[in-house]
């Protein structure tokens, strides 16, 4: 249980962390995105900038906004094969981890990160912000619990809008 709710703090400072700069990029991701033209000349730029990068796009109208939806892909990290490290060796894993995460999210690569809440085979859940599956499915593996065996990730395509937030 102690195990439980330290990883929650930490999801929890990490996706807390830096919440001025993520509410800057929100705002002006939600103004550029919602526009009252059919063609809004900004969703289109967007668009097409995201496209040169090589990330998957389409947009679609509803009513008077242009929604432009992106590919992202969420990684489940789920329990894996190799868990009977000693606790300090754990607790080591768990810190690099967590460094992982943070560099992850620090360089753009990731959207949403966070642990589950119970003590399931699912372990969390990280939304990467990449061009390609294989770009994800590579980054996720380099996680020092991935390597160690102690975590196995699984990545699936999500389609999302852009500039879309939890509520």
């Amino acid at each position: 249980m102690k195990r439980v709710l330290f990883i929650l703090a930490c999801g929890l400072m990490i996706s807390c962390g830096d919440s001025d700069k993520r509410k800057s990029v929100e705002s002006s991701d939600a103004s550029e995105i919602k526009k009252d033209s059919v063609e809004s000349p900004d969703v289109a730029t967007i668009e097409e900038d995201l496209k040169k990068k090589g990330y998957q796009t389409f947009s679609y109208k509803a009513g008077d906004t242009t929604y432009l939806m992106q590919q992202y892909y969420m990684v489940f990290l789920k329990s894996g094969a190799t868990r009977s490290q000693d606790s300090t060796e754990a607790a080591e894993l768990q810190k690099k981890h967590m460094e992982h995460l943070t560099w992850l999210y620090e360089e753009g690569y990731t959207s949403l990160t966070g642990p589950m809440g119970d003590d399931g085979d699912l372990r969390g859940i990280v939304v990467f912000n990449t061009a390609t599956q294989k770009e994800a499915d590579s980054l996720a593996n380099l996680d020092p619990m991935v390597k160690a065996g102690r975590l196995k990730v699984e990545v699936h395509p999500w389609w999302v809008a852009k500039g879309g937030k939890l509520k």
